[in-house]
């Protein structure tokens, strides 16, 4: 019988932190005793582009990399990305999602516009979907950083 792994995609823009989360998870999945992999792409972080990372910890990992349709958890730090790497999750897989929009350069230029259903396209494609508004929570707790 094979041992479960657990997969979490983590996306958002360049310099919200994603490759700090993704070190934190596998620091704490590693200080747990699980086998830890991590991956990640950033190309254009510097200037606003998207950036992933995937963590995948379990009793043995043999690659770092999430196949789409495979994740059982997707952290999404801007709700845009969200929408864009939400082929990740696995069926009964979780949505993470801060609302927050970050417009891409795209957007910013008025070539294109931000669309504003992402909540409703997210809810068609997994019933497991939770919304947290994280700079509130950071305002409250006194740094938004």
């Amino acid at each position: 019988m094979e041992k479960k792994v657990f997969n979490v995609v983590i996306v958002g823009v360049g310099g919200q932190g994603i490759l700090l989360t993704s070190d934190i998870l596998a620091e704490a999945a590693f200080e747990e005793g699980y086998d830890v992999k991590k991956s990640e792409v950033h190309g254009m972080a510097q200037r606003g582009g998207s950036v992933i990372s995937e963590v995948r910890f379990g009793e043995k990992v043999y690659s770092p990399l999430i196949k789409k349709g495979e994740a059982d958890i997707l952290l999404s730090l801007e709700k845009l990305e969200a929408l864009r790497f939400i082929d990740y999750l696995k069926e009964g897989g979780i949505c993470i999602v801060n609302d927050l929009e970050i417009p891409p350069l795209g957007v910013n230029l008025g070539q294109e516009n931000y669309p504003r259903d992402i909540f409703f396209r997210l809810k068609s494609k997994t019933s497991r979907l939770i919304k947290i508004e994280a700079i509130k929570i950071a305002e409250k707790a006194g740094n938004v950083k």
